[in-house]
């Protein structure tokens, strides 16, 4: 999940018969004419997993029972040795190493097949509408009771066009609004996050706000970028219709918007994850609010290494979390099993006890700040103090990002949503800049790299 991330990857289609890239199609596929036998089988003396990066690793290191480090790349589960292959997302480089590794999973000796391997939302359909992935109830045994507690949308995501859970995730990703404490004080007179609230509860008074964070000397966000997903997470239809590009008319007025607040100097244009965006981590900073999930809040702002920077705001506990104008979801990161493991027993017992497994999850929780993917789980954690985030001052967020996953809705989620987000937001980049001249200018250039991407849209 944790990213350079979401924001940097790009799909490419693997060869015709084999994996679905993420323009194929704007339905899941029926992956059936290119099925192949499931074969799994136990005895496997090595359990090979592929990751983009240590995230996942070290919650397996930290949290699964029995698993003994070796190396960076080596653990014990048992008699099984671990091995990782970790390879970063940039350039979509663990995307083409896994493909060209699955495409060779039936000729891989014993101790080199794939066993389990990660994928993002992102680009999810592309592996879970393949018979590369097992049916996590059916092929592998989980029982529908154990998974029973899990957020429906993280389900949603890993189901394919039949159906059937091809992967399951120990955390979802509920996001909100996290501003700084300071800030806030200095321009609106307090920091409680049930008054920030109603400064921002909904677009029209984010941009009355903005006006004040403004003439105080502020940025209401580092950059448009930070509020894209929030607006493309509540969209009411496809980015592709009937062969066609559509904008959702939620895009729309994140484009207006977002002009609007170029124009008047209350945000810019920076990309994310870049130096000028993080800027706003430090005290030093002038930027009033980023928008994310836990793992954002607990990973990305102002550490390195799980350390907070000196001069970084979390160093203090300086930010603070409330909903923002609209609820949304930022990431996950869902474990696949791969068609072909002699490893089924312990894939089977890694999903369960990591995805399912109350006491697992709490742990997770209260050492890694993650929100775990159990209903009954957080539920029972909203008012525990205990649960408190020093990078929010010992706010526990809990009750506000329970508030929200509730309303995460995937219908309009497509093959499509990658390449159209991705093209989209660097086309309007262009127009918010004033290197186009307007939005239809804008629009077309988007129009135009996406069909050159994938032929078959016809407009």
């Amino acid at each position: 999940m944790r990213k350079k991330l979401l924001s940097v990857l790009l799909c490419t289609a693997m060869a015709a018969t084999m994996l679905t890239g993420c323009g194929g199609s704007d339905t899941k596929k029926d992956s059936s004419k290119e099925a192949k036998k499931v074969t799994v089988s136990d005895g496997g003396k090595v359990l090979n997993i592929r990751v983009w990066n240590e995230e996942f690793k070290s919650r397996m290191t930290d949290h699964y029972p029995g698993y003994k480090k070796v190396s960076d790349t080596e653990g014990k589960i048992g008699d099984v040795t671990v091995k990782w292959t970790i390879t970063p997302s940039d350039d979509n480089a663990y995307q083409n190493a896994l493909d060209e590794a699955l495409k060779k999973q039936d000729s891989a000796a014993a101790d080199d097949k794939i066993d389990l391997f990660l994928v993002e939302a992102d680009y999810a359909l592309k592996y879970v509408d393949t018979d590369y992935t097992l049916d996590v109830v059916n092929d592998l045994g989980v029982s529908k009771d154990a998974l029973a507690n899990q957020y429906k949308y993280t389900q949603d995501i890993v189901t394919n066009s039949k159906g059937a859970l091809k992967g399951a995730s120990w955390q979802a990703c509920p996001a909100g609004m996290i501003y700084r404490r300071d800030i806030a004080k200095k321009v609106f007179k307090t920091d409680d996050p049930e008054k920030i609230q109603e400064l921002f509860k909904d677009w029209d008074s984010f941009k009355a706000a903005s006006k004040k964070l403004k003439d105080a000397g502020y940025l209401t966000t580092a950059s448009v970028n930070d509020t894209y997903r929030v607006f493309s997470n509540n969209v009411t239809s496809k980015w592709v219709e009937n062969k066609k590009i559509n904008v959702d008319e939620n895009i729309k007025a994140w484009v207006d918007m977002s002009k609007e607040m170029v124009d008047n100097g209350e945000t810019t244009t920076h990309e994310l994850w870049g130096s000028d965006w993080s800027e706003g981590f430090m005290k030093s900073g002038n930027v009033f609010a980023y928008f994310g999930p836990a793992w954002f809040i607990d990973f990305s702002m102002g550490y390195k290494d799980g350390v907070a920077l000196d001069g970084s705001v979390v160093k203090d506990g300086g930010w603070a979390l409330t909903t923002g104008p609209q609820s949304f979801y930022w990431g996950g990161t869902w474990i696949c099993g791969a068609n072909g493991t002699d490893n089924k027993s312990l894939v089977k017992d890694i999903i369960e006890k990591m995805t399912t497994d109350e006491s697992v999850l709490k742990d997770i929780v209260s050492k890694d700040n993650d929100y775990a993917n159990n209903s009954k789980l957080m539920d029972s954690l909203k008012d525990d103090k205990s649960f408190g985030d020093k990078a929010l001052g010992g706010q526990n967020p809990i009750p506000i990002f329970s508030a929200g996953v509730g309303s995460i809705d995937m219908s309009n989620v497509s093959s499509y949503d990658q390449t159209c987000a991705e093209e989209f937001q660097a086309a309007m980049k262009d127009y918010f800049d004033g290197n186009t001249k307007d939005y239809d200018t804008a629009l077309q250039t988007f129009i135009d790299k996406v069909k050159t991407k994938h032929p078959e849209i016809e407009g």
